[in-house]
């Protein structure tokens, strides 16, 4: 009985992480936008290096809260930053319905 009890304790625990660390370059200067929410949201795309050289990835970063905005609003191109964070799917409603993207949201923004 007791095997039966832990089992089901540890089918509810959950130990999912959603915890991202990236280093890169800048693609370009970062965007201001105010969702209809009344929301804003600074966005930019970092370049980074693949392994061996072979390629780069260019990953969407969004910056929510007050402190990550104004960093990153001052980051230039090409710069090399470290950005800590979660990624996030967004949603939204488009002209050919509901539509949407992977995004890592930046809790914190440091030059390197």
């Amino acid at each position: 009985m007791a095997k039966e009890k832990n089992a089901v304790d540890n089918a509810e625990l959950d130990h999912s992480l959603n915890d991202i660390l990236l280093r890169g370059r800048i693609s370009a200067p970062a965007t201001q936008k105010e969702l209809p929410s009344g929301d804003k949201v600074v966005e930019f795309r970092l370049i980074i290096s693949r392994e061996k050289r072979d390629g780069v990835d260019t990953l969407d970063i969004a910056a929510w809260s007050a402190r990550s905005r104004r960093t990153a609003l001052t980051l230039k191109a090409n710069e090399w930053i470290e950005v800590s964070g979660s990624v996030h799917r967004r949603f939204w409603k488009g002209p050919s319905g509901t539509a949407s993207r992977w995004q890592i949201e930046a809790v914190e923004i440091a030059r390197i």
